[in-house]
């Protein structure tokens, strides 16, 4: 039976730590999977898909998480990866089974999200570091609107080149901390299960509904997070490629974490 349902389509968890290729830091997201469900079920979002970076790791414990509280059972969470590929750029694979190692080109990476009849998606396409830029057109979906890109303009350009190229859009949260997980949705009249799901998206059914960016609170949360969790992992590529820098880099960590 339809219903109009409402879909988280980029969110992660801590098990996107020590998966963020190629970066040498190795601490991405400190959300546990019970907040995650916490703030899905607070937010009322029916569907999620949790895109951990580089890894379908994660999965099956919320799943499991969710079976052992009666209060998540209407949450539906299908499998979804968040996939780096050989240019830094990322990619958002639906509905896939099989994990896709991170490296390829953009083409590889492609043809392994069809293999497993996934869906693809251009993540954050014009964010400043990891976009695919004018790339997304190979994928068959596009985000317009990333939650993180407080610039304003990669969205607005990603906007603009999906309605150029008649793409298909979606929004995402690309939520790092559980405060915003829902912070953008996406909203569809369909079943609630994974072919019904996928069917939509790729037929361009999906609508964006809530558009909210991340507050500059939750981007310091993120940022402490990452900084103080890989703090001696970074003095410890300082010492190995500049370390006449150590000092003034520890100095600078250590402030920064200490005023938290």
């Amino acid at each position: 039976m339809s219903q109009v349902l409402k879909v988280e389509a980029h969110c992660h968890n801590v098990f996107s730590n020590h998966r963020n290729y190629p970066s040498k830091i190795p601490f991405d997201c400190g959300v546990a999977i019970e907040e995650q469900l916490e703030n899905a079920y607070l937010q009322k979002i029916d569907v999620m898909f949790v895109t951990n970076h580089n890894t379908l790791d994660g999965y099956s414990q919320i799943l499991e998480c969710k079976q052992n509280h009666a209060k998540y059972q209407n949450i539906r969470i299908y499998p979804a990866e968040e996939i780096t590929i050989n240019n830094k750029g990322h990619v958002l694979a639906y509905g896939i089974e099989n994990e896709i190692r991170p490296g390829m080109t953009l083409d590889e990476t492609l043809d392994e999200i069809r293999k497993q009849n996934g869906v693809s998606c251009a993540a954050h396409p014009f964010a400043v570091s990891n976009g695919i830029r004018e790339y997304a057109k190979k994928c068959d979906l596009i985000e317009s609107f990333n939650s993180n890109n407080i610039d304003i303009f990669s969205n607005l350009i990603a906007e603009k080149f999906a309605k150029k190229n008649n793409m298909t859009s979606i929004a995402g949260s690309d939520s790092h901390v559980k405060s915003t997980i829902g912070r953008s949705i996406n909203t569809v009249e369909s079943e609630n299960n994974i072919d019904t799901i996928l069917e939509n998206l790729i037929k361009g059914r999906f609508k964006m509904g809530k558009l909210n960016y991340v507050r500059k609170e939750e981007m310091r949360e993120h940022a402490h997070y990452i900084i103080s969790s890989s703090r001696q992992s970074i003095l410890n590529l300082i010492n190995e490629t500049n370390p006449k820098f150590h000092s003034i880099v520890k100095w600078a960590i250590d402030s920064f974490c200490g005023v938290w």
